[in-house]
């Protein structure tokens, strides 16, 4: 039960921060005896919870993103939702091959996005045309997809939605962080509600989880705010680099 509360207090904190706090508590679960199933669904009931008190704890850069949110939360629901039937009706390899190959992608993503997002910039002014306030149509696109694998599974889900969201938008990271904790949520909240109707959740670990997550999602909210942006850059890529190792060396 200890292991559990801590491992869900770590996972609330870097999740607030970037995400793949997944990477901390699935294992955790499997260690204690939980069947894999069941450890990934309680996994992610337990963590809505944090994924809501990191979202207030950087309610101050959510300001005027009102808008946005409503429209890429949209593609965010969709995609939990689809993602969390996959879970319960593919095999598990079905996604071992294309994860460690998202992640990189979005690690790389984050490193080149202020080269990519000032050549976006200058190529609008060229023509004479502003970037779409909440991102072109491939901005939804993909953050849909990144909630079709948070549903899935979910670790690394805000490394790839840091990426999309920083070369789409025109804003700060610790904005972009705020909109992702908010999309990270509303996919772990529709698949949490699939979950508990179709899948069978160990409430015992889920409250656990939630418990240590809700902690940890002020605490990373408080650490995360005060990472400047190279900073905070670095550590999403090394939080992505780990979840590609991980998944190299559990395959």
């Amino acid at each position: 039960m200890v292991a559990v509360l801590l491992a869900g207090v770590a996972a609330g904190t870097i999740n607030t921060v970037v995400g793949s706090g997944t990477l901390i508590t699935f294992p955790t679960l499997l260690a204690i005896g939980v069947p894999p199933v069941t450890a990934n669904v309680s996994n992610n009931v337990g963590l809505v919870p944090g994924s809501l008190s990191g979202a207030i704890g950087y309610r101050r850069e959510l300001t005027g993103q009102r808008a946005r949110l409503v429209r890429l939360g949209s593609a965010s629901l969709l995609g939990g939702a689809a993602g969390a039937v996959l879970l319960l009706v593919l095999p598990a390899e079905a996604f071992d091959a294309i994860v460690p190959v998202l992640i990189l992608l979005g690690c790389v993503l984050v490193v080149v996005q202020p080269w990519v997002s000032r050549r976006m910039s200058a190529r609008a002014d060229a023509l004479g045309t502003e970037r779409p306030e909440h991102g072109g149509p491939w901005v939804w696109v993909l953050v849909m997809a990144a909630g079709v694998y948070g549903g899935y599974f979910g670790a690394a889900q805000g490394v790839l939605l840091m990426a999309v969201l920083g070369v789409g938008l025109q804003e700060s990271m610790q904005r972009n962080n705020a909109a992702k904790n908010v999309l990270a949520l509303l996919v772990n909240f529709v698949a949490a509600v699939v979950f508990i109707f179709l899948a069978e959740v160990n409430w015992q670990v889920a409250g656990l989880i939630a418990v240590g997550a809700v902690v940890g999602g002020q605490v990373g909210a408080t650490v995360g705010r005060r990472l400047p942006p190279v900073a905070l850059r670095v550590f999403i890529v090394v939080v992505g680099l780990a979840a590609v190792a991980h998944f190299v060396l559990t395959d």
